[in-house]
């Protein structure tokens, strides 16, 4: 199975560390935040990987060149505009098997992998996405499911603060689902999952640590979790 790492956005959120590099690239600890996510996909026999840039993608290029030496392969997709996370995806299209992995550049995390695609074999599933329990959902996509896992209500970024369940934009996704985006810009959040619904979507829970490093105190926290989980 082949894996797509979105890494094009500007990091708004998180300059001045983004203000010359890509966020994929700042440092947590000792490495590029996307190496992180490297190593993940690499343990869990991810090794085909596309990514797709917008942002300084030189800086990406260089530093992880084929990939040979960090045990993978990467294909890179540049945009010469922005494309939004589903429609960066699309363009990735002919890279891409018939199910397949898509995650964030820019975000941490340690989910179990193997999980996330058994579930989403086990249901048949056309779209799955691994969502997180928060005490406040505020920024985030929030998500309602059934029991069994399928999603009955999406929002991307609803007003107010209540804890729920958010979209972690870690995906499991069937190719047919391509089909459904247009070309140009469009995003999985607030175009394609509320489009979604009742139609395939699934979401599988996780208990692993995830940030979407989205704040310069969240880049903190993150650096936090990695240095005393490196010391134990």
């Amino acid at each position: 199975m082949k894996a797509i790492i979105m890494a094009g956005g500007l990091g708004t959120r998180l300059r001045p560390l983004t203000n010359e590099l890509p966020k994929p690239m700042v440092p947590i600890i000792d490495k590029p935040i996307m190496l992180y996510i490297v190593d993940l996909l690499r343990s869990y026999g991810f090794t085909d990987i596309g990514v797709t840039l917008n942002y300084k993608p030189d800086s990406i290029i260089s530093y992880f060149r084929d990939g040979s030496q960090f045990g993978v392969r990467l294909t890179y997709f540049i945009e010469s505009s922005p494309l939004g996370t589903a429609g960066s995806v699309k363009n990735a299209a002919d890279f891409l098997s018939e199910d397949f992995l898509v995650m964030s550049g820019d975000s941490f995390t340690n989910i179990d992998l193997d999980e996330l695609r058994a579930f989403h074999f086990k249901k048949n599933a056309l779209f799955t996405l691994a969502c997180k329990y928060y005490e406040n959902t505020s920024g985030f996509g929030v998500l309602q499911k059934e029991r069994g896992g399928k999603i009955t209500g999406f929002v991307e970024k609803p007003e107010g603060t209540a804890a729920g369940l958010v979209n972690t934009g870690i995906y499991m996704i069937n190719k047919t689902v391509l089909r459904l985006i247009p070309d140009g810009y469009y995003d999985f959040g607030k175009n394609l999952l509320p489009r979604l619904v009742g139609n395939g979507l699934y979401a599988r829970e996780t208990d692993g640590y995830w940030s979407d490093i989205g704040s310069l105190p969240s880049y903190y926290s993150a650096n936090y979790f990695v240095a005393t989980n490196m010391a134990r």
